[in-house]
């Protein structure tokens, strides 16, 4: 099996993005490949624990919980989550916290790449 790296930059609440990222990345794991997911720009906010679940709100605590246990590597710019008032302790179990250079790493490993949002 093959390695996706995906690097979400769009925020959780106003994009499809990433309902969108979470779906593939799910979808590839049912098939058996590796993937790596990035959070950087507004998509790092997303792993905060206790949100809020709004009715007809995307939320990313449950399908990143199920992610995980599922073998999914995800990691959070550490920058851009401490620049939105995230510390470490506020973040889903199972998180990692790094610079660009792990995203990088992992792009140079993977056998396909897909960047989503940056807008």
């Amino acid at each position: 099996m093959g390695t996706l790296s995906i690097g979400i930059f769009s925020a959780l609440v106003g994009s499809m993005n990433y309902d969108f990222a979470l779906k593939l990345a799910e979808a590839a794991l049912d098939k058996g490949h590796k993937v790596n997911l990035w959070f950087s720009g507004n998509a790092s906010g997303s792993p905060k624990k206790g949100q809020k679940h709004l009715k007809d709100y995307s939320h990313g605590e449950t399908p990143l919980r199920r992610l995980i246990e599922k073998g999914l590597e995800v990691c959070t710019c550490e920058a851009c989550s401490l620049a939105r008032g995230i510390q470490k302790p506020d973040a889903i179990e199972g998180i990692q916290w790094n610079a660009m250079h792990w995203y990088l790493a992992k792009i140079h490993g993977s056998d396909r790449v897909l960047h989503i949002g940056g807008e």
